[in-house]
């Protein structure tokens, strides 16, 4: 049958759903308003009304795969989620209590391919259906692999409301990503955060239906990994010894992510940013603690901790792949994040075989170029994994590595964070497959002023020096990346701009980043949600309805009752508006 879009009532939290006619159903199907989010592929309803049904207090989910540990524990979670949430709307749905249907008792289960592993590219589709007449109430799951059935066990969470528990009925869902990769990155060494927020994370994120947890879990200031591998990088170059990460910690991590259909790729960012591996092996790392911005020369990082890997020194390649070996052990995914961003030259240029090096006719890219050619031959082929570098390894301004062979596309990802849309399409063009990370979109640490501090240009009581705007006309207030980037902007954003259909199929997803300078775990989910959740719809069903038009008017009403879900949850989401809305708009 040919798909139909429907335009559901404009109601706060209305989810005006492009309904695609997938089953016959009456021309009269009723108008409802559902909150799920993110906003599901395809929703139609069945009958002339709209009911729900109470939950039955025996609610099970009745699920023929108790071998696949994550599905039952997924199993397991969403029933006593789903009896014992109790969500109280700020609207309740315009949905009959049905006085007839029997309670809804069980939730039958099927997937396709049990044994498909939780890897990129994974099946995340589902179909999800709840029945309801006077003999019966039923509802069916059927899902490619686990980890679909894992979306569609959320989709249910919420659409149950009330105490007593009810759930829609009628319904049927038809749902699938737009994009495979859908992520997170969260900066661990910049500021530490405890374990148990980065659970609290990975619950969020799940609930948001993300898909990739992006641990950036090492830098210039910390390098609070213990990897029995190279124990004193850790033991000498983390904040303390309850500021690590042990191996037991990674490991709880990975799997609390796997229970929720979450991967978790590590990145161990080098040859920059590694001032942190000075207080282990200062031999190996060029310009450790020295000041980063002297007054009499280049700067010699981009913030202060100062260090980079010296290519020209053959332990660097032993250290380097001490530490890759022992990440790959502790982290199963098939990716593995090298970074490779914002290489200093000044940096390098402190140490003296490095300036012989220059100065025979060697270049800042020649060095780059070796570091990447001693090491990602051993990511690739020893560790088998694809690669994930930062797109600065190729486009990078002042340092990049100059022979595209170093860096063979089929076991290559590059991750954008310049430039916007250009240079996604730059790295696709050239046949590589990309995750965009835009920092003028998808950077949640924009916009809260300059954290370095000693700055003068905040003490102007009446104005800004002339011609050079800072507190006042548009100044960045020391941010680089100003302005705050609202949940709208991250909603908005088209991350396939200006592509062509074979450009575009090379785009993997997107990733919100929060670097933690200015953040840690007691601020940690006002930063993230539920401006990561704008992303996830975005990426999961799009940011634009039936007729193609932005629809982000219609996405504010839902994300303002899916943030107080969120908050009920126990994620401290951030308001997007006074509660004035929700409670006084019809």
């Amino acid at each position: 049958m040919e798909s139909t879009p429907t335009i559901l009532f404009f109601l706060p939290f209305v989810v005006v759903v492009n309904v695609i006619s997938l089953v016959s159903f009456s021309d009269a199907a009723p108008l409802i308003e559902i909150n799920v989010w993110p906003k599901p592929i395809s929703v139609s309803w069945s009958g002339p009304a709209a009911i729900a049904v109470p939950l039955s207090p025996s609610f099970r989910v009745v699920n023929p795969y108790s071998e696949h540990p994550y599905l039952s524990a997924a199993a397991a979670r969403y029933t006593r989620l789903l009896l014992l949430e109790r969500y109280r709307p700020l609207r309740p749905p315009h949905l009959n209590l049905s006085s007839s249907a029997p309670p809804l008792s069980s939730l039958a289960l099927s997937v396709v391919d049990p044994s498909a592993p939780l890897r990129h590219g994974v099946d995340e589709s589902y179909t999800l259906s709840i029945t309801a007449n006077t003999s019966s109430s039923v509802s069916e799951l059927s899902a490619a692999t686990p980890w679909g059935a894992m979306r569609g066990l959320e989709t249910l969470s919420q659409l149950a409301y009330g105490n007593p528990p009810a759930v829609a009925a009628g319904i049927r869902i038809e749902d699938r990503p737009l994009f495979p990769h859908r992520g997170l990155l969260l900066d661990t060494s910049r500021n530490f955060y405890p374990v148990r927020d980065i659970l609290r994370t990975i619950r969020a994120m799940s609930h948001n239906k993300l898909n990739v947890f992006h641990w950036h879990i090492t830098d210039s200031q910390s390098f609070p990994l213990l990897l029995p591998s190279a124990p004193q990088l850790a033991l000498r170059g983390s904040y303390g010894p309850d500021m690590r990460y042990s191996p037991a910690d990674v490991r709880r991590v990975v799997r609390y992510a796997m229970n929720r259909g979450i991967r978790v790729i590590p990145e161990i960012d080098a040859p920059g940013h590694t001032a942190s591996w000075a207080e282990a092996y200062p031999e190996i790392v060029t310009c450790a603690k020295k000041f980063w911005s002297p007054p009499d020369g280049p700067a010699l990082a981009a913030e202060p901790g100062t260090g980079q890997l010296n290519p020209l020194e053959p332990e660097t390649y032993e250290v380097v792949r001490d530490v890759l070996r022992g990440v790959a052990s502790l982290f199963p995914d098939p990716f593995l994040h090298a970074g490779a961003d914002e290489v200093n030259p000044a940096c390098w240029e402190q140490d003296l075989a490095i300036r012989r090096f220059l100065a025979g006719g060697g270049t800042h890219d020649q060095l780059l170029g070796m570091f990447v050619n001693a090491t990602r031959p051993f990511i690739v082929s020893a560790l088998n994994r694809t690669v994930v570098y930062w797109e600065d390894v190729l486009l990078g301004s002042t340092v990049k590595v100059v022979s595209p062979g170093l860096l063979p596309p089929e076991t290559t990802v590059l991750q954008t964070w310049n430039n916007g849309p250009n240079n996604t399409k730059r790295l696709t063009a050239a046949g590589y497959r990309v995750i965009v990370s835009s920092s003028d979109f998808y950077y949640l640490d924009c916009g809260f002023g300059d954290w370095v501090g000693n700055d003068s240009r905040y003490d102007r009581q009446t104005g800004d020096e002339p011609g050079r705007p800072f507190n006042y006309a548009g100044g960045d207030g020391g941010s680089w990346c100003a302005p705050f980037k609202s949940w709208q902007r991250v909603y908005d954003y088209d991350i396939t701009h200006g592509l062509s259909a074979a450009e575009a199929a090379l785009v993997l997803g997107g990733e919100v980043a929060l670097w933690s300078e200015q953040a840690d775990g007691a601020v940690m989910d006002g930063r993230l949600w539920p401006r990561a959740a704008a992303m996830a719809e975005a990426l999961w069903s799009g940011n634009r309805d039936g007729d193609g038009r932005k629809r982000y008017a219609e996405a504010t009403d839902r994300l303002h009752e899916w943030r107080q879900r969120m908050v009920s949850r126990g994620i401290a989401a951030e308001p997007i508006q006074p509660l004035w809305r929700p409670t006084h708009m019809k």
